[in-house]
């Protein structure tokens, strides 16, 4: 048996450091992965196994991009830009996975899976929504360059995978944004009735680890080089995938368990969504807010059926374990909505 060699980028981030040692951890059945990271950082030695391999390059630099796919059979995409300028956004988001799956199929790469976002979807209201049932409309620069990437590996015949809020140890955004968000705006906005789609950081990586790994070749070599712009027509699409647990959590419910949790004071009565927004005008809490505040839940019943991976515990039975970890990061100078 072939040993695959898959080639990760954004391996030193929130979701690539839960998927790394499960690339590297022994395989049940023939030989496990080699992994080559894709870096401008200096990486820490405790990320890669004595095998792995790192090499240098930036997204943001096509130059710099040139033969980190040679030899390899899989790449699994989870690095993005996450705000700053339309410009500097749509240089890693949209460039340069051009650029990657440019080198991709030029080196023959079978395979690509790349981490998404459901905030391609815009505001919503999202209810039970599948795949292809909402319309894509992103509301911000990171969104918009994030959807025009996932349009050209999707055009190159590879998986997507869009998880809505993802939380656990590593996360500097979700409850770090909802602890801003409480402490500007101490109650409950409009009974915080809506429900929305989460995941844990574990089993997100579990996903896309077993993805990046799946038997058979979801599309040839010259299938890939073909359906990137400016190749031949006729290319087989990819398929987009939500990644979500299958109970949608209440927004009460998520703001009580992480408060308990937490130790943080729970809301005090009742304040409509226009009362909100009018307090947060300038405020960096403004856009958790319009996360929380509509309906935002995803049918994920194609990813259970696709994986072996189980989506696991309910949020509220499965936050307290991460409270020890944000406990320590929300102490840090700064942290709270990143």
């Amino acid at each position: 048996m072939s040993r695959e060699r898959i080639l990760v980028t954004g391996g030193t981030g929130f979701i690539g450091a839960h998927v790394l040692p499960l690339l590297q951890a022994p395989a049940p059945h023939g030989p496990r992965p080699a992994v080559r990271l894709l870096t401008h950082r200096r990486p820490g030695p405790e990320l890669l196994a004595a095998d792995g391999e790192t090499v240098r390059g930036d997204l943001a630099d096509p130059a710099t991009l040139h033969g980190v796919c040679e030899g390899v059979t899989t790449v699994l995409h989870l690095a993005a830009r996450v705000g700053g300028t339309e410009d500097e956004c749509r240089a890693v988001n949209e460039e340069g996975t051009h650029a990657l799956l440019a080198e991709a199929a030029r080196a023959g790469v079978r395979r690509v899976v790349q981490l998404g976002t459901a905030a391609v979807y815009g505001d919503g209201p999202h209810r039970c929504e599948p795949e292809g049932g909402p319309a894509e409309a992103p509301v911000s620069a990171t969104s918009a360059t994030r959807l025009a990437g996932e349009r050209l590996v999707l055009s190159a015949g590879g998986t997507v995978v869009r998880p809505y809020l993802v939380y656990g140890e590593g996360d500097r955004w979700v409850v770090p944004s909802l602890a801003l968000l409480l402490g500007q705006v101490p109650h409950w906005v409009d009974g915080a009735t809506a429900r929305v789609s989460l995941i844990s950081a574990p089993v997100l990586a579990a996903v896309l680890a077993e993805l990046a790994l799946e038997p058979g070749e979801r599309g040839a070599p010259a299938r890939l080089g073909e359906s990137l712009p400016g190749g031949a027509a006729g290319a087989s699409p990819g398929r987009v995938l939500h990644a979500a647990h299958p109970e949608p959590v209440a927004v009460r419910e998520l703001v009580t368990t992480v408060c308990r949790a937490l130790s943080l004071p729970l809301p005090d009565g009742d304040i409509p969504l226009s009362a909100a927004r009018a307090r947060l005008t300038a405020s960096a809490a403004r856009r958790p807010l319009e996360l929380l505040a509509h309906d935002h839940w995803y049918d994920s019943s194609r990813l259970w059926s696709t994986v072996t991976t189980r989506p696991g515990p309910a949020f509220t039975a499965d936050f307290p374990a991460c409270a020890p970890w944000y406990r320590k990061a929300l102490a840090e100078p700064g942290s709270a909505g990143r």
